[in-house]
């Protein structure tokens, strides 16, 4: 890994040097990003190598690991192209993701979809599939969930998959075209389950064997368990906030909102890459979308992941019951459209660069138009498979076509994202940090 650590980095500086303005600009740092008065700027443009290969821009890769891909750029930073400027930063305040979320629309897109290609190559999404090992009998209340069984629904309580059926699961995944497998579990935590977790542990080494990228969604876990995940080949871990910190506590009360965060922090910890967003349609405010926002974009370093999910509706949940009640005021209970998501995304795509972010539950009910328009908005990961846990979600073959039609590529398991066409044909300015006292990555 570090080979190819320096080898990137040598034909990002190459590049760069093939490519500079005829003078480097220098200025001294005018922005808060360090007292240090030896602090400079170091702007340039770069142009496209003297014969660039046509194929440059689809095979140059990051590092797979995030923290890998993070230490290319720390002494980056700010990119601008067509006018959009962006940085990776984690001091952003409520007020700073309001404004960007509230802009309008049209701005909003364009300046998410200028920065999506700016980091990303907007041709290549990743491709999940989701498996559900162990169905029903949560003893949590999440008043969303169908799996709680304080929640009379139609889902009934299974016991956990076997290792085998697993595999043979997460194979068909494979040849469907999925090249990240991802596996959830209806617990409030693992707990004490130490017979239940060896078997998780020989799935995710078995998983990780076929050359998936592995995941898991198994609820809190302590340091020690994550440290185990992680020697068996796990690759994310995911565990949503859900809405923001003051909305929380009318949807769950089993858990808190801290409980998540200390589960999120263990998973870094361990050195697993960090999957964590949301679900719009909680009854939330638009201030709660910028609140779950702001938690995202100010923890310690961004996730490598954030899926937006909308609200899937069920009967017999507080939040599916309300929905269904016509006389009954929902105050934006399921009630989320195509804008809603896209805008959600945008802002996500804005103040996490760096991140992908993932279109999942609720996918099923907009049309190909409205996911383009998310796609657009910045999404750059999928779940596919016909079911996401518990509902409905696009079945493989219909998720090929839609990557036909939009000329979409899937992103390779175990392979960093795509270097962006734009860096590498020399379309971005970009400003790098050169100094002892550097504030940001």
């Amino acid at each position: 890994m570090a080979a190819t650590i320096t080898a990137l980095r040598g034909a990002t500086m190459a590049l760069n040097r093939s490519s500079r303005l005829k003078s480097s600009i220098f200025t001294t740092a005018s922005r808060s990003l360090s007292t240090n008065p030896h602090v400079v700027v170091d702007k340039f443009v770069s142009s496209p190598p003297p014969s660039p290969p046509s194929s440059t821009a689809q095979t140059l890769r990051h590092p797979n690991d995030v923290n890998d891909r993070n230490s290319i750029y720390a002494d980056e930073d700010t990119r601008t192209m067509g006018g959009v400027t962006a940085t990776v930063r984690r001091d952003w305040t409520k007020a700073e993701i309001a404004e960007i979320y509230t802009l309008p629309f049209h701005e909003l897109m364009y300046r998410a979809s200028t920065v999506h290609r700016m980091y990303w190559d907007p041709a290549e999404v990743q491709q999940c599939t989701l498996l559900s090992i162990k169905t029903g009998g949560c003893t949590e209340d999440c008043s969303y969930c169908s799996q709680s069984t304080r929640h009379k629904t139609f889902v009934k309580p299974t016991p956990t998959m076997k290792v085998q059926e697993v595999l043979e699961a997460a194979k068909r995944a494979k040849d469907a075209g999925s090249t990240r497998f991802c596996m959830g579990a209806a617990w409030r935590e693992l707990g004490n389950k130490k017979n239940a977790f060896n078997h998780i542990l020989d799935m995710v080494k078995g998983v990780n064997g076929m050359g998936l990228e592995v995941c898991c969604t198994l609820g809190m876990l302590n340091g020690e368990q994550a440290k185990q995940l992680k020697e068996a080949g796990l690759t994310a871990y995911n565990h949503n906030l859900d809405t923001s910190p003051e909305h929380y506590p009318n949807v769950i009360t089993t858990r808190t909102y801290e409980d998540r965060l200390e589960t999120i922090a263990n998973v870094r910890d361990a050195g697993i890459s960090v999957c964590c967003g949301g679900i719009l349609g909680l009854g939330e405010k638009e201030t709660d979308r910028v609140g779950l926002l702001h938690v995202l974009a100010t923890l310690p370093e961004h996730p490598e992941s954030v899926p937006i999910n909308a609200l899937v509706a069920v009967e017999g949940t507080p939040l599916g019951d309300a929905s269904a009640d016509e006389e009954q005021e929902t105050d934006g209970i399921a009630d989320v459209d195509s804008f809603d998501m896209a805008r959600m995304i945008a802002t996500a795509r804005i103040v996490m660069p760096r991140t992908m972010v993932r279109l999942s539950a609720g996918r099923l009910s907009f049309s190909d138009a409205e996911q383009y328009l998310m796609f657009q908005a910045g999404a750059n990961s999928i779940f596919n498979g016909d079911k996401l846990l518990t509902t409905d979600n696009p079945a493989f073959d219909a998720d090929t076509a839609l990557f036909n039609k939009f000329g979409f590529v899937g992103k390779p398991a175990h392979a960093g994202p795509r270097v962006a066409p734009s860096e590498v044909l020399g379309e971005v300015e970009i400003t790098k940090v050169k100094g002892a006292e550097q504030q940001y990555a």
